[in-house]
């Protein structure tokens, strides 16, 4: 099964309550298996158009445990914290398997 990512665009307004944010998320990522692999406040952007300031990426083991997540109990009660300090645009994507070589 191919692993699940969260991307994350966000428009940060209100910095401190990012911050405020960040502490609430925190545990709900590690409860849920996510995996931070990107956090980057200057993506290079080499076409079309980009939304935000800060680009977040987290890796879960599939896209349903990402959706778990997203979903929780414990990060309904940090995401009004985020929606409320910045326009955020979020998806789940699924990884890429290669088909199977010949059997």
């Amino acid at each position: 099964m191919p692993k699940g990512y969260v991307i994350l665009t966000e428009s940060i307004k209100d910095p401190t309550g990012m911050d405020a944010y960040s502490r609430a998320a925190g545990p709900s990522m590690a409860e849920g298996g996510a995996t931070v692999l990107a956090v980057d406040g200057r993506p290079q952007l080499l076409e079309g158009e980009w939304h935000g300031d800060r680009t977040v990426v987290l890796e879960f083991e599939s896209a349903e445990a990402a959706r778990a997540w997203y979903e929780s109990e414990a990060y309904e009660r940090a995401k009004p914290l985020r929606q409320a300090a910045a326009d955020t645009n979020v998806v789940i994507v699924s990884g890429f398997e290669p088909p199977s070589r010949g059997a």
